[in-house]
């Protein structure tokens, strides 16, 4: 007999079928309803598996051709085995609702809802400017440092005379990181003679280096030398006299770069009668040439500053008259091509004035003045100026050190909208000191000043770097005289990221709101560019990534590729 074919099999009491010996189908077995097993039911070679419980399977799971294991929902499926035939599964994965956009491959902070969202720097514009770590770039003694920054090639430029060396015109070339430190290359000389009255500019038209001094081995001639960054270097072309006459020695020099690659120079002519004159230059590949000399005054000119207001496109010269009691001056020059004409003599300071630095403020459209007024004890003071035509009107002094100053320098920061200004404060021992000022109206005010450097400082050099930073330069009297630099920041920055808020990386950009991938600890996130392998990345306050530690130290993780980091928490 080859099958038995029946309706239905019943117990001898109408109730379920009991076979204690088992039932062996051999053939294909049909149930068109449930069958219950109470023990174990062993099967071999299933196409559907339809489990509302646990799934043993002794030898695994086979999945056909373009086959995929649907979503568990809250159930757990245990893999045995090295798990090397399987795909698409993530380590170190995890999905988060982000508050406010992230960007693919930015490290995020894990908020206290519990959503991620970018890591992010501000400042506060009542707060007090800070500083990193000063910096040695000359074992040796340094005097007369001026420092420019060159923002095409990213990179702090600082001139200066090496009295180690012969008194040689030297330049180093720095690269500022992340923390504030300063990274300087080799020194380079630019005139290998007696060099003084250094003043480094760049030029963002040809982004070129120009650098004027006195050249005391050249008859004290006032020249000019244009130099081209390159890494953490520079190469120079020759030099060029802009002060033919040798006898006209030039003592105090001031540079100010007036657009179209052209630099306004205001200089002391110390053999005719130490009066003030000014010329024009224009820079032409690796080399610079001059207009002719026009007179600032016939007086005693000393302590020139010049800036370039930018609105009203003329140049505002400041200095000392040492025929008149030293009152701090200033007049207004206007430049067509390379010809210079000046308006009315203004007083800015009825007693004795020195170190004036000319600022532009491009926000306020006016500009400050910053000087020590030895007619009221030498106190650090600062005035605010108004260009109209060629003439120049003044609110009134403010005092922003009751103290004498030293070696004072101003620039403007047009991150924050600030004046800064770099000094060495008498009154706590000469100590190095940075104060930030906001213009408003025809007044000044200031926050309170900082620290940057806990010795007497001379020769102060001084830059705008951008993002809110400066470098300044100077003699470190406390270390030997060797020349130094710090970075100063306008304001406190203040960021978000914390030692212990830090999550992981994006693993693709998330809109605000919405849900997205953020790789953790563990995970590997392939969003990252320009990486170096086998280097440690810390997170920076401002969301960047960097081999360097930042402000909070949190490691970001360790990178395998360019492309790669493995995340640490």
């Amino acid at each position: 007999m080859s099958q038995i074919n029946v309706d239905n099999i019943k117990g001898r009491t109408g109730g379920a079928v009991s076979a204690p010996a088992g039932i062996v189908v051999t053939g294909v077995g049909t149930f068109t309803s449930n069958v219950s097993v109470g023990g174990t039911l062993t099967y071999e070679d299933v196409t559907n598996v339809d489990s509302v419980g646990l799934v043993t399977a002794r030898e695994g799971i086979r999945i056909g051709t373009g086959g995929t294991v649907g979503p568990v929902g809250s159930g757990i499926v245990t893999y045995f085995g090295d798990g090397s035939q399987l795909t698409g599964i993530q380590a170190g994965v995890a999905n988060f609702v982000a508050t406010g956009a992230v960007a693919n491959g930015a490290p995020v902070i894990v908020k206290d809802d519990g959503t991620v969202g970018s890591i992010t720097q501000t400042t506060d514009p009542s707060s007090n400017p800070n500083s990193g770590t000063p910096v040695v770039f000359e074992i040796g003694t340094t005097e007369t440092t001026s420092v420019s920054y060159d923002s095409n090639a990213g990179k702090v430029v600082v001139a200066y005379k090496d009295a180690g060396n012969g008194n040689y015109g030297t330049c180093v070339v720095g690269t500022v990181n992340p923390d504030d430190t300063i990274t300087f290359g080799s020194a380079v000389v630019f005139n290998a003679g007696q060099t003084d009255y250094i003043v480094a500019r760049f030029d963002p038209v040809n982004n070129k280096v120009v650098i004027a001094y006195q050249d005391i081995g050249g008859s004290s001639r006032g020249t000019c030398i244009v130099g081209t960054v390159s890494g953490n270097s520079i190469s120079f072309g020759s030099e060029v006299q802009f002060s033919t006459d040798n006898t006209r020695p030039v003592g105090d020099t001031s540079m100010t770069h007036i657009g179209g690659g052209k630099f306004f120079i205001a200089f002391t002519n110390a053999t005719n009668s130490s009066d003030g004159d000014a010329i024009v230059g224009t820079v032409s590949g690796n080399s610079i040439s001059f207009g002719s000399v026009a007179a600032i005054t016939s007086n005693q000119c000393y302590s020139m500053s010049t800036g370039y207001d930018a609105n009203a496109g003329k140049v505002v010269v400041a200095y000392r008259d040492g025929s008149d009691s030293n009152k701090g001056k200033a007049r207004v020059a206007t430049v067509s091509g390379t010809s210079i004409s000046f308006g009315t003599e203004v007083i800015f300071n009825s007693g004795g004035t020195l170190y004036p630095n000319v600022v532009y403020d491009s926000s306020s459209q006016k500009v400050a003045i910053t000087y020590r007024d030895s007619g009221n004890s030498n106190y650090g003071t600062a005035i605010v100026g108004t260009v109209s035509g060629t003439n120049i009107s003044f609110g009134s002094e403010v005092v922003f050190e009751s103290a004498s100053v030293t070696y004072l320098r101003s620039v403007f920061d047009s991150t924050n909208n600030k004046i800064v200004a770099a000094y060495g404060d008498s009154g706590n021992s000469t100590h190095g000191t940075v104060i930030v000022g906001a213009i408003s109206g025809t007044s000044i005010s200031f926050n309170s000043p900082a620290v940057f450097q806990g010795a007497e400082i001379g020769y102060t050099g001084l830059a705008f770097i951008g993002n809110g930073k400066s470098v300044v330069s100077y003699r470190n009297n406390g270390n030997n005289n060797y020349g130094t630099a710090c970075v100063l920041n306008s304001l406190t920055p203040v960021t978000n990221l914390t030692t212990g808020n830090y999550i992981g990386i994006a693993a693709g950009a998330i809109s605000n709101a919405a849900s997205g991938s953020i790789t953790i600890s563990g995970g590997i996130n392939e969003s990252q560019t320009g990486l170096t392998t086998g280097r440690t990345y810390y997170v920076q306050g401002t969301g960047t990534l960097s081999t360097t530690p930042g402000n909070p130290s949190v490691v970001a993780g360790t990178s395998i590729s360019s492309t790669k980091i493995i995340v640490k928490g």
